[in-house]
């Protein structure tokens, strides 16, 4: 592949929006004007430059304009000031963002004059920003939007902080049309020279203005502000692909970033940053980092193979930026197909389907950036995963001798390996099949919950077992048939007939290991794995259902505190386990059956795959 140097992602208007039209104005402002002695905002002097049309619409490119000399006096204040001076006057305003030492953080990122480390001082500012808003939404509001466009635009808060002071976050956060710098930044459109930090200085104290004025308004309305919980991430453990990145693997991928043409040369800095907050255990840090260079190497991969390079910059407000959402789609916007899928393979877009899109997965770059993800929490082995594949990604992009030494390197060739083999964990087909090797697992734990000897053995002598019998063998046959029309394995029984009842979970085992193509499958598939997974899920209910009830139910037999009836009714339970372990196995089998032949639905028309899902719900 070879790609053009590139010089800015940004197009010429938001270039000019950016980096320039906040420059004009040469007006000093007087900082006392701006912020008062002990740190208190005065609103009146920001809202003030908020430039409006006749029509009482934004003025964005005036408003900015009028702005830049606000933010150049803000940004030199803070410069001033030591780092007690702004923990004393400010951090007090800044604990309803249940973050306040990242402002610490950035303040000391503005001091050292480095540009990645104030661009990523401002992309978890912006995050940190978009939760505490919401939480402030759901003082008066009952569902919070998801997008932050759409949060700045609600009268929740405009009730709370006053509709001109939700004019001025508009400007700088909430549409394409003004500085827009959450979304440029997040979605890796801005190189870290492009950032004016003047810009990062002035949010940090707009946060602090909207802390004080939150707390007037809880003390006018006697209201109590409570934010909500992070979210937890679990069950990445399944994610687990790759091992710890070692010394010896950062090493290459920091010789890789100067060759490789994935990484743009103006971003380089960013990776550089990237490889140091892993070394510093700052996890969170790192894979912000890496996922917005990961979508801004895919985007000109994108917009090269599909032959689209206007796609590769910022779009203008009329138009709809290339962020991963068009980037991993099977179709372009005109309806043709996506190149990229073809040219990366079915296991790269895997991944980066898990770890971006599934709703059942981690949704990393969602939830780091809408501020959902504790980061000072945020696992290592998650970090660890993004880590390795960019530097296989990254390697697809480097000339073939260099390409050919990394590959003699065993760590190297291991990723490498592990990518090329990867399948997808988290799509709803991955899922249904856990939920079948769970539900397994689970009623084979069954025979160890009978207890002793003696209630199984009254069972069997009080209780009637010619229909379980019966019941017992049919399951047998229909399961030994089921296994005849199965691919042989070395490691199955030759002799279906003679398929004893503890090899059925091998069976289903090597069931589910049989793979099934999930990238970008038909909607008819899913609806159908839909259903397939809830008749999975009341198989498990019915087995941890089960395992409760003999748990406490042979308890109470060891105690003796069993009534007559109950004895009774547990004897029948012991002889109607037999069947039903069998029963539900019989279930999960067909289950897994028709998740094994699921793509047949493909070529049904509409009218069979309704008559077929209503079979399989019946």
């Amino acid at each position: 592949l070879t790609v053009e140097p590139i010089t800015t992602c940004l197009s010429p208007s938001v270039h000019d929006m950016i980096c320039k039209l906040g420059f004009e104005g040469r007006d000093d402002c007087d900082i006392s004007s701006i912020v008062a002695q002990h740190g208190e905002v005065c609103w009146r002097k920001i809202t003030g430059c908020v430039s409006y049309y006749s029509d009482q619409s934004l003025d964005y490119r005036g408003t900015v304009k009028m702005l830049g000399p606000v933010c150049a006096a803000v940004h030199s204040h803070l410069l001033s000031l030591t780092k007690v001076q702004f923990e004393v006057g400010y951090t007090p305003w800044l604990q309803w963002t249940s973050f306040p030492e990242l402002f610490a953080e950035i303040f000391d990122g503005l001091k050292s004059l480095q540009s990645p480390a104030i661009s990523l001082g401002l992309m978890k500012l912006t995050s940190c920003l978009e939760r505490a808003l919401g939480d402030v939404f759901l003082l008066v509001g009952k569902e919070c939007p998801f997008l932050l466009r759409d949060l700045l635009a609600s009268e929740e808060l405009a009730e709370v902080f006053g509709q001109s002071v939700m004019n001025v976050l508009k400007v700088f956060l909430g549409s394409p049309r003004g500085l827009n710098l959450r979304n440029i930044l997040w979605h890796g459109f801005v190189s870290p020279q492009e950032i004016p930090p003047k810009y990062c200085s002035m949010m940090v104290v707009l946060t602090a203005g909207l802390g004080q004025l939150l707390e007037n308004y809880l003390q006018q309305t006697k209201l109590t502000f409570t934010p909500r919980s992070y979210v937890t991430l679990t069950n990445f453990e399944d994610l687990i692909v790759f091992p710890d990145v070692t010394h010896e693997v950062l090493l290459v991928l920091e010789e890789v970033m100067t060759k490789s043409t994935f990484i743009l040369e103006i971003m380089s800095p960013y990776w550089e940053i990237a490889v140091t907050t892993f070394k510093a255990h700052r996890f969170a840090d790192c894979a912000m980092l890496l996922l917005t260079q990961l979508e801004t190497g895919l985007r000109r991969v994108f917009t090269t193979v599909n032959k689209c390079p206007q796609r590769l910059l910022t779009a203008e407000s009329t138009a709809l930026y290339t962020t991963f959402d068009e980037i991993l789609a099977k179709h372009l916007n005109d309806g043709k197909i996506n190149q990229l899928p073809l040219f990366l393979g079915e296991p790269a877009m895997e991944f980066l389907w898990d770890f971006l899109n599934h709703q059942e997965g981690p949704r990393i770059r969602d939830r780091l950036s809408h501020g959902e993800i504790n980061l000072r929490d945020f696992p290592k082995v998650v970090t660890n995963q993004l880590l390795a594949f960019s530097l296989v990604l990254s390697l697809r992009f480097v000339d073939e001798d260099l390409l050919s030494a990394f590959q003699e390197k065993a760590e190297i060739k291991l990723l490498i390996g592990l990518t090329e083999g990867y399948v997808s964990r988290c799509h709803p087909v991955s899922q249904l099949k856990k939920q079948v090797l769970r539900c397994e697992e689970s009623i084979g734990a069954w025979p160890l919950l009978l207890g002793p000897e003696e209630p199984v053995q009254e069972a069997a002598r009080l209780v009637d077992n010619s229909e379980t019998n019966a019941c017992y063998s049919l399951i047998t046959k229909i399961m030994c048939e089921l296994h005849q029309h199965m691919p042989e394995s070395p490691h199955m029984l030759r002799d279906a007939g003679k398929l004893p009842a503890e090899r059925w979970p091998q069976v289903l085992g090597r069931l589910c290991s049989t793979p099934i193509p999930t990238l970008f499958c038909p909607r008819a598939v899913l609806e159908v794995v839909a259903v397939l997974r809830r008749i999975s899920t009341q198989c498990q209910q019915v087995s941890s259902q089960v395992i409760l009830s003999l748990e406490l139910r042979h308890r109470k037999w060891v105690e003796r505190t069993l009534r007559s009836r109950q004895r009774q009714n547990y004897l029948r339970m012991l002889s109607s386990v037999r069947l039903l372990s069998p029963m539900l196995s019989l279930i999960l089998l067909l289950v897994t059956l028709e998740l094994v032949n699921i793509h047949v639905v493909h070529g049904k028309t509409a009218c069979e795959c309704q008559q077929y899902l209503k079979q399989v719900r019946t």
